[in-house]
């Protein structure tokens, strides 16, 4: 099972003779800066992040859909996304000690033990589920906390600049894949089984896969640590005149408002406007579809030196196909939307993720504080999250007023894409080390 102590001691940073980064194994070899090539660890990360997404599609597409049916409450989703934003970035910052110090693989496999029994929970309180919205946000989100700190990590260290794109692409080509299929068939069960019993059967089979992806876990191997967990590095890195980090955090922070209301409200929305889970799960279907082929399509042709102008494609076209929304509510409507937002999001999520990770290996010091800068990525995350959740709780005392107040709220947060790439632009399309030249323009 777990194969002892990671033979690979990794040094992310840019040489004096060479502006590139490379990593340095405890055996000598290196691994190519411009090397697009994908090892066995990352081949295993991706599929335990796929069996992740396959499980999440399952169950997490119905979930808001499923305490909605059962509270009719727009104030009870977003408290229960409130609260699972909150804790998971508060778990980020508390496990930083813990991944850094002690054992990141226990990190990971408890994340995902946790989002396993999170949907057993929910399974065995039914419909009393509703009841216990804020505890529930508070499971899931420990749970996603504790995975994606360990896996963020893990994914940095087995990555290089090189194949960085490639692996994000495959990455959104198995979320859209597990998109595909999964929330299809969940929309089949629940509505063939008269819901209530169609809700049981996916959760448990939710469950069950969260259990085999702890076990493919096991086969992922372990990593050194070395290094003390400094708890305000974010903070510091933040007061550093000149640092590029003062402008990837409020990016990342802009990345967050949108996926903040957006994460849960469309698929509310569809079921609102068809009352039908089968149709939820054939816009997923058609949906992640076409998001598997345009993230496939871009990571199969993305460099380093397009990241800007496929960025600035990207965040404009995902923010332009938002006005769609201001159309009557419709199946038809949110298709569109949904088509327009598959096509084009790779294009500014790719390059974003992608330009970010290699700012944490801008040089040797960085590299060896990377549980530090994940978490200060995942802290703009959060606050993101929480201030465009936040924004639609406020405007939910006015829902009723106008059939416009939900499309220009999301027009407001959708908007913020282009936020993030005026914030980027600056450090996408850059080798290692021009980060350095980016730092010192400020």
């Amino acid at each position: 099972m777990e194969q002892g102590k990671h033979a690979v001691q990794s040094r992310w940073f840019a040489g004096k003779s060479k502006s590139k980064l490379r990593t340095v194994t405890n055996e000598g070899g290196k691994r190519d800066y411009d090397s697009r090539a994908l090892d066995s660890q990352a081949i295993l990360l991706l599929a335990v992040q796929a069996l992740l997404g396959i499980a999440n599609a399952l169950s997490g597409t119905f979930l808001p859909v499923y305490l909605w049916k059962e509270s009719q409450s727009f104030a009870l989703i977003g408290w229960f996304n409130f609260t699972q934003y909150l804790v998971s970035g508060l778990t980020f910052w508390l496990a930083g000690k813990w991944v850094k110090e002690h054992n990141k693989m226990n990190s990971l496999r408890l994340g995902v033990a946790l989002s396993g029994v999170f949907y057993f929970v929910v399974l065995m309180l039914g419909k009393s589920a509703v009841t216990y919205v804020v505890p529930l946000g508070m499971l899931i989100g420990i749970g996603n906390g504790c995975f994606w700190l360990a896996f963020n990590v893990v994914y940095f260290e087995i990555t290089e600049p090189g194949n960085r794109d490639r692996f994000n692409g495959w990455a959104g080509l198995l979320g859209s894949g597990a998109g595909i299929i999964a929330p299809w068939i969940s929309g089949w069960l629940i509505t063939a089984n008269q819901g209530e019993r169609g809700y049981s059967i996916i959760f448990t089979v939710s469950s069950i896969i969260f259990a085999v992806a702890v076990v493919l876990s096991f086969w992922l191997k372990k990593r050194e640590t070395s290094g003390t967990y400094e708890w305000l590095q974010g903070i510091r890195v933040l007061r550093e005149r000149g640092n590029p980090w003062r402008h990837a955090v409020p990016a990342i922070v802009s990345q967050g408002i949108r996926e903040g209301v957006f994460m849960f409200l469309i698929g509310l929305l569809v079921y609102i406007a068809t009352k039908n889970e089968g149709k939820l799960g054939n816009f997923s279907l058609i949906t992640s579809l076409v998001a598997l082929v345009s993230f496939w399509m871009v990571g199969r042709i993305l460099k380093p030196h397009r990241r800007r102008t496929a960025m600035m494609v990207g965040a404009i076209a995902i923010t332009a196909i938002i006005s769609v929304l201001f159309w009557p509510l419709s199946y038809r409507t949110l298709l569109i939307f949904g088509l327009g937002t598959a096509l084009f999001m790779p294009l500014y999520i790719i390059p974003l993720t992608s330009a970010v990770f290699d700012l944490i290996g801008a040089d040797e010091n960085s590299a060896r504080q990377r549980e530090e800068y994940v978490i200060l990525r995942e802290a703009g995350l959060t606050v993101g999250r929480v201030i465009g959740v936040s924004s639609y709780l406020l405007i939910l005392p006015y829902i009723d007023r106008s059939s416009y107040i939900v499309p220009s709220l999301m027009l407001l947060v959708g908007a913020f894409p282009l936020v993030s790439w005026w914030l980027m632009r600056g450090l996408l399309g850059k080798g290692s080390g021009e980060h350095e030249r980016a730092s010192s323009r400020g």
